[in-house]
């Protein structure tokens, strides 16, 4: 396009003085000339600056056209995002940093850190659970930082709530499950065919039962209020929702998925953790006990006194311990039945808010996640020593062990 000043220019220059002289000839372009010169000209001109106009129009509709998609097709790209494809072929924790919102892959090999899994774009993922296949990963998206405690207060005016679903060998997101409210877990059942979840409410809450196999929503479960963690029992018959703000569990037939009874335990429950001695163990934060549950009669069968605030409970059936994080003061405490009452043993000290409990299948360690320290503990199970401390991200809180 020609500036202002050298358009003036060109249409002070009269046509007249177009001409077309030769040394060697009399002839000279006469007026008829000129217009058979000047008008291809101004064809050519007019169609330059109509092509020009459609090939502005033709690239505003295509970078339009490529920033509008439907939900539908927000779901399709959500499906296939997760970053570069992996390759996780080693024995791997995979931990959720909370604040760092990834998920940090250590070779349990060599105990290096050895892969990032991120979570297009998600913010605040909190425990992840592992499919019986070992091959898909669920972590619960809570866009809220839980590392203070599990009673959120109310969740007014907040979004970004969902499920993800990650392939554990290739870290590439299968399915992003969005959700109205809160989920604070996600778990497979014993048969990998259903992923349940646990969506909070403050008045009634939900747990959600997906079929894994094409992820419609079987079933819609009413259980207490302010729900935190929802858990199968270690032989799959059970399934135990925490309702904190009613210090409740509710308990679930994973079959007919009906709610068969509530039992009242301490103040702020946040789950009820399997143990493969028949229980379920409920860690109370506020009340600093743990309810012990028997998983054939539904029944509470002791409370453990803790004296601080507990953060996760595990038990080691080869020890015969129960293990719990001690939040408060950075370590693990473990307990051994005597007499039928859990006894105080000792305790280990692995780093500040000490979090989520994993077992190695052979039962020889033990990894532990420090959400103030920003670690993770390795523990030999038969000593009661720390070996290691690994540096992950940041609030480090679930943890699953694919060995």
């Amino acid at each position: 396009m020609l500036s202002n000043r050298a358009a003036q220019k060109e249409q002070a220059i009269p046509a007249t003085r177009l001409v077309c002289l030769t040394s060697q000839s009399d002839w000279f372009c006469n007026l008829s000339t000129i217009k058979f010169l000047i008008l291809p000209l101004t064809a050519g001109i007019m169609l330059y600056k109509a092509q020009r106009t459609l090939l502005i129009v033709l690239i505003l509709f295509g970078f339009t056209a490529c920033n509008f998609h439907t939900e539908a097709d927000m779901d399709d790209m959500d499906d296939m995002g997760g970053g570069e494809e992996k390759n996780i072929d080693y024995p791997a924790a995979y931990v959720v940093n909370g604040e760092s919102n990834n998920i940090e892959v250590l070779n349990l090999n060599d105990l290096s850190k050895k892969e990032q899994l991120s979570l297009n774009g998600a913010t605040f993922p909190h425990h992840i659970n592992i499919s019986p296949d070992k091959t898909k990963l669920a972590v619960a998206i809570t866009s809220t930082d839980l590392s203070g405690g599990h009673d959120s207060g109310g969740m007014g005016g907040m979004s970004g709530f969902k499920v993800m679903v990650l392939n554990s060998y290739t870290g590439k997101i299968e399915k992003e499950l969005m959700l109205p409210k809160m989920p604070h877990n996600g778990v497979f059942s014993k048969d990998g065919s259903e992923l349940w979840i646990a969506q909070e409410d403050e008045q009634q809450s939900q747990v959600l039962v997906y079929n894994t196999g094409n992820w419609s929503l079987k079933n819609t479960i009413l259980v207490g209020k302010g729900l935190s963690e929802v858990t199968f029992s270690a032989d799959g018959t059970k399934v135990f929702a925490a309702n904190t703000l009613d210090a409740t569990v509710s308990i679930i037939n994973p079959d007919t998925k009906t709610v068969l009874g509530t039992v009242a335990v301490g103040k702020d429950p946040v789950g009820a953790w399997p143990a493969a001695n028949g229980f379920m163990y409920v860690d109370n934060e506020t009340d600093g006990t743990v309810t012990e549950i028997a998983v054939v009669s539904s029944t509470v069968t002791e409370t453990i006194p803790l004296g601080f605030k507990p953060g996760y409970v595990a038990y080691h059936p080869a020890q015969q311990e129960l293990w719990v994080s001690d939040a408060t003061n950075g370590k693990i405490v473990y307990y051994k039945e005597i007499s039928g009452q859990w006894a105080l043993q000792g305790s280990i000290i692995t780093g500040a808010d000490a979090h989520a409990i994993a077992f190695s299948p052979d039962g020889a360690t033990a990894y532990v996640t420090n959400q103030g320290a920003n670690t993770v503990s390795v523990i030999k199970v038969a000593d009661h020593i720390v070996t290691e401390t690994i540096p992950v991200g940041k609030k480090p809180n679930g943890l699953a062990i694919r060995q």
